[in-house]
């Protein structure tokens, strides 16, 4: 009986589109892309909350382009400690661009760069910048910024 149901369905379905016209032509759909353009997923989020204890990155373009700041949210104090060291390098790496930008020290303001005096706080926001002479860093770049063992990957550039 299931037999007789699948060959009856088969032949109704070409029985409806042989006397039917053509489809019409429809207008080319671009592709999408599976990952968000702006957002950072939840399982990257977990682990990231997890791991090194902050959240809520923000990449942006600022100052005309001269400068990219990159702001975190501290969520546990003691475990995002490695984003605050001053011995840890920060960098930005955009691999579409073929550049490492670096944060810079003025003469009179120092590293522009955020660091509590001791630990961070939960709930608190902070920032660095860094220095995008010849601004090859774009809007809608995927970047990754790594701080000593810290590397949050594929961030895009607002």
């Amino acid at each position: 009986m299931l037999v007789n149901l699948m060959v009856a369905g088969a032949v109704w379905g070409q029985s409806s589109e042989l006397g039917s016209a053509p489809p019409a032509a429809s207008a080319p759909v671009a592709p999408s892309s599976p990952y968000s353009r702006k957002y950072v997923s939840k399982r990257a989020t977990m682990y990231y909350t997890s791991v090194w204890g902050v959240d809520e990155f923000s990449v942006k373009y600022a100052e005309s382009g001269e400068i990219i700041r990159f702001s975190y949210r501290v969520v546990d104090p003691e475990r995002a400690e490695v984003m605050i060291d001053k011995k840890a390098v920060p960098s930005l790496i955009d691999p579409q661009a073929g550049v490492k930008l670096v944060v810079p020290e003025l003469e009179q303001v120092g590293l522009l760069r955020q660091t509590p005096k001791g630990k961070p706080e939960a709930g608190k926001s902070y920032w660095m910048a860094f220095s995008n002479a010849g601004r090859r860093v774009k809007k809608g770049d995927r970047v990754d910024v790594v701080i000593g063992n810290f590397r949050a990957q594929g961030l895009v550039v607002e």
